[in-house]
């Protein structure tokens, strides 16, 4: 903010972290950032009508936070969290706060270091009054693309936070994907780490150029700075860690009845590389398949390109599959082409695949599902060979690829006109009387299966309770 040009005052309960941070600002040019040694005096230092930015961890601080500062604040002041927070409680906040005239915004911002010195990608959600007052500035704080900032108004409070939570449920998927890739070309193909980088770099100027497969070509690279022997990527534990969006939008694909299978399965791989001691284990115990079959590696890094970008493709339907349910139930309004827009640049899943997802939005803003888009269906019909080639390989040699095949199932069964839902609802009536529908006529059904079934009455009211 301040290397824009805005005054900025900054607080912190740890004094000596405001006292570096205006220290930092002096040096670089002496930046119009300022201190303030407590709550009453940084409320007090900042113009009004305010407009203040918290970052800090989500849940229980931030409510302690907004009551410290919220005794100090007027009518018409803006308090915004930055933090990766649960919708819901910046819902209720917005609530508690709006009897006192002072807005709430819920902003999720996406970038990590880099983002947050040189221009993040940022997603508020809240009055847009509100968004009006801050506009000026975080417009000019975001990260810059073609078309624009990465900023833009999503919707009211909680639509900014279910969109950053969402964005982060597709980077899992994205991570897991490049993760199943890498797997492929070391376990498979026998690549080096030089190698490996070479080709995600060859790969970063193509179809898949994106900030993820950027730095994993120069984490395949970098040395190791301790040993000096080897790459550092072999000395890392596998046991991936998580703060909680990726569980919050599975658990969001849930609620809203969506599909989301390879954000699930990504999440579903941090479970159990969680668990290194039970693995190390098993190790000793089960066994993978010992013939492996003889492929062209030449062919398998070709298909796993087209695999990885089908998959990516998927990945993407469905996240913005969640939000354009949860939109459409709330009332959000929340534009999916502006959410590719606002991700193009600054934030993690920055991919050069998110100009053809906008412009997807931009063509048909009632578009059911991203993979029915002209340009992205032929790309997937035409990949899908490939595909199929790598995950066929990952099974028969005992390597897991569980969201290269959940995508792949994902395109498989949203393709099919029908599917052997019929046996599981007729399942479903034989046991419960859960009642069927026809093909051949409209209503409800319910089949007497055989001498212990009698007539169950009103069948609409045996549907009672569907989701």
């Amino acid at each position: 903010m301040a290397s824009h040009g805005f005054k900025v005052c900054v607080g912190n309960r740890t004094l000596s972290k405001v006292e570096d941070t205006v220290k930092r600002a002096k040096a670089e040019n002496n930046l119009p950032v300022y201190g303030a040694l407590s709550v009453e005096e940084f409320v007090a230092k900042i113009s009004k009508p305010r407009k203040i930015v918290i970052l800090v961890q989500a849940g229980k601080p931030v409510d302690e936070t907004i009551e410290k500062m919220s005794q100090y604040l007027e009518s018409g002041d803006t308090i915004i969290d930055g933090g990766n927070e649960w919708y819901p409680n910046s819902i209720r906040r917005a609530e508690g706060l709006e009897p006192l005239g002072i807005h709430f915004v819920g902003m999720g911002i996406s970038g990590g270091e880099e983002g947050a010195r040189h221009g993040p990608s940022l997603m508020p959600g809240g009055p847009k009054k509100a968004y009006d007052m801050i506009a000026p500035i975080m417009k000019k704080c975001a990260a810059q693309v073609n078309d624009g900032a990465c900023f833009t108004y999503l919707g009211p409070i909680g639509a900014g936070n279910y969109v950053k939570m969402v964005h982060n449920g597709i980077e899992y998927g994205d991570m897991q994907l490049i993760s199943e890739v890498y797997d492929v070309l070391k376990r498979i193909v026998g690549m080096s780490n030089q190698e490996m980088s070479e080709v995600f770099s060859k790969w970063n100027e193509g179809e898949l150029s994106s900030y993820l497969i950027e730095i994993t070509s120069k984490i395949l690279a970098k040395k190791d700075d301790i040993t000096s022997k080897g790459e550092v990527v072999d000395y890392i534990l596998d046991k991936t860690g998580m703060k909680g969006t990726g569980r919050w939008t599975v658990q969001e694909a849930a609620e809203q009845s969506v599909a989301a299978p390879t954000i699930a399965a990504a999440l579903d791989s941090r479970y159990l590389s969680a668990r290194k001691e039970e693995r190390v284990k098993a190790s000793k115990i089960l066994k993978g398949p010992t013939e492996i079959p003889s492929v062209s590696k030449e062919q398998i890094v070709e298909d796993l390109q087209a695999a990885l970008y089908a998959a990516k493709v998927i990945s993407y339907a469905q996240g913005l599959g969640i939000i354009k349910a949860a939109s459409e139930k709330n009332g959000w309004n929340v534009n999916l082409g502006e959410c590719a827009r606002i991700w193009k640049g600054g934030c993690i899943i920055r991919a050069k695949l998110l100009d053809k997802i906008q412009a997807a939005f931009e063509t048909d803003k009632n578009l059911a599902n991203l993979v029915i888009d002209p340009s992205f269906s032929s790309e997937l019909n035409v990949r899908q060979m490939p595909w199929r080639r790598i995950v066929t390989l990952c099974v028969a040699s005992g390597i897991a690829c569980p969201s290269l095949c959940a995508s792949l199932n994902y395109f498989d069964q949203y393709r099919r006109e029908s599917l052997p839902a019929n046996l599981i609802q007729a399942q479903r009536d034989f046991f419960g009387g859960h009642t069927y529908e026809r093909l051949d006529r409209d209503g409800q059904f319910h089949c007497l299966w055989d001498d212990a079934h009698k007539d169950i009455g009103d069948l609409n009211a045996r549907t009672t309770g569907e989701l």
